[in-house]
């Protein structure tokens, strides 16, 4: 393989979604300080949407606390795909599958036609959801489970996935790997 990972656009998409929605939905450590619960799961949901580009109306409460409970359980997939635990994983996305119904379906686009999973309602919550474990099912079935990650920095949890040539991402962001390096540095200076 050379250059960058490649995953087609609508894969990209869903896996940024998930990686969105477990960053802002699910408790745990970001950048070395505790990430709480968000008081506001509508807009954290909202929020994750437009991170990612798919600006949406409103999202209704019990929908952010559906997607809220279902990014819970895709962080169970980055941490088993992270810790080489691959059946976990696949056994938790097939539950995801099952759970949101997903089925391929192609949608007409103005550039063609591309491929998307949804459930039998195509609701907000459950069309993403759907998306995202059928993405996640896309990387964990093929070579690319290895690409699923959880920042390796001290008090951080937050996950990623690996797009980059050599697949030795290891943080979830910037701030993390210069968190590290620096006290890295400061270690080797004080010795």
């Amino acid at each position: 393989m050379t250059g960058q990972v490649s995953f087609d656009s609508h894969a990209r998409s869903v896996l940024a979604a998930s990686v969105e929605y477990v960053n802002r939905l699910t408790p745990g450590y970001a950048g070395g300080t505790p990430y709480p619960m968000p008081t506001d799961e509508a807009q954290a949901v909202a929020d994750a949407l437009a991170a990612i580009g798919y600006p949406q109306p409103a999202v209704q409460p019990k929908d952010a606390r559906r997607l809220a409970t279902l990014a819970a359980r895709m962080r169970i997939v980055f941490e088993s795909a992270q810790a080489g635990e691959l059946d976990r994983a696949a056994a938790e996305i097939n539950a995801l599958l099952l759970d949101t119904n997903a089925r391929p379906q192609l949608d007409r686009r103005a550039d063609g036609w591309s491929l998307h999973f949804h459930g039998p309602d195509d609701t907000l919550v459950n069309g993403w959801a759907a998306g995202c474990a059928a993405g996640l099912a896309l990387a964990v079935g093929s070579n690319l489970a290895g690409r699923l990650g959880v920042c390796a920095a001290p008090a951080c949890d937050r996950v990623f996935v690996d797009t980059s040539k050599n697949a030795q991402r290891r943080f979830h962001s910037p701030q993390c790997q210069s968190r590290v390096k620096a006290a890295t540095h400061r270690a080797r200076q004080s010795t």
